[in-house]
């Protein structure tokens, strides 16, 4: 999963320039008001109360919060039909990705969508061209605060985790996502710093890119996708280098 762990890298690494852009917030809003059409009461619906937490983490304001459950559960006064989409990609060096979308007008996203990947070395794939390259998981990043790394993930070992991993001085852990909830409250429970929780999707295969210039056009055309207001998220099979990551 090192390519999964090194975009997570780069991703938190920029995530202070994506918050003054407003992305973060209007990501977690979307997801909010789509979990929200379950139910209002997070102690009734398990994925309001994650999509909830994940929103709080990122500093995300109640205020939004609440407006996001009423728009999605149908309370305020402008609730909407959000929609989950998703598109399938091919970038540069043949790499594949995976785009996840909310939307109010699914047209209106494809076209943007597809504009971004063709004006960026991309080609917009058909539906189920990419998908089976990635697999539905839990994510956490978990902050060892200072306790000895190998102390931590000894005792990480007692949990129901698929991997674990390393990645700049914290631990990424990938479960399986129906365990997600359950073991997000355990590893609370037992007093871990979880810097992230999230359902995501991690690539079964990478492609190696050991080229500067060649990485940097990928990361462009996936920065220029995640810019777009409906898009929620964006997965890749790549796996960069150490060389290229310190050059960038």
């Amino acid at each position: 999963m090192s390519g999964h762990s090194k975009w997570h890298s780069i991703k938190h690494k920029k995530g202070a320039a994506d918050a003054k852009r407003g992305k973060i917030f209007t990501k977690h809003a979307k997801l909010i008001t789509i979990a929200a059409r379950n139910g209002a009461d997070p102690e009734l619906n398990s994925a309001l109360r994650a999509a909830i937490d994940n929103a709080k983490a990122e500093n995300v304001p109640n205020d939004n919060i609440d407006r996001a459950i009423k728009k999605g559960s149908g309370t305020g006064a402008d609730a909407v039909q959000m929609m989950e989409t998703s598109y399938e990609a091919y970038g540069p060096e043949g790499v594949a990705i995976y785009v996840k979308a909310i939307t109010d007008n699914k047209n209106r996203t494809l076209t943007n969508v597809r504009t971004i990947i063709n004006k960026n070395g991309g080609n917009l794939g058909e539906s189920g061209s990419v998908a089976y390259m990635f697999n539905h998981k839990g994510h956490f990043v978990i902050d060892p605060a200072g306790r000895d790394m190998e102390e931590v993930q000894l005792e990480l070992l007692d949990f129901e985790l698929e991997d674990m991993e390393e990645v700049d001085g914290k631990i990424d852990v990938v479960c399986d996502p129906g365990k997600f909830v359950d073991l997000k409250n355990k590893l609370e429970a037992a007093g871990f710093k979880l810097e992230t929780s999230e359902l995501t999707f991690v690539a079964s295969n990478s492609i190696p890119v050991s080229d500067a210039t060649k990485a940097q056009k990928i990361l462009t055309l996936i920065e220029k996708i995640e810019e777009d207001d409906d898009v929620t998220d964006v997965y890749a099979n790549f796996d960069f280098s150490d060389e290229v990551l310190a050059q960038m």
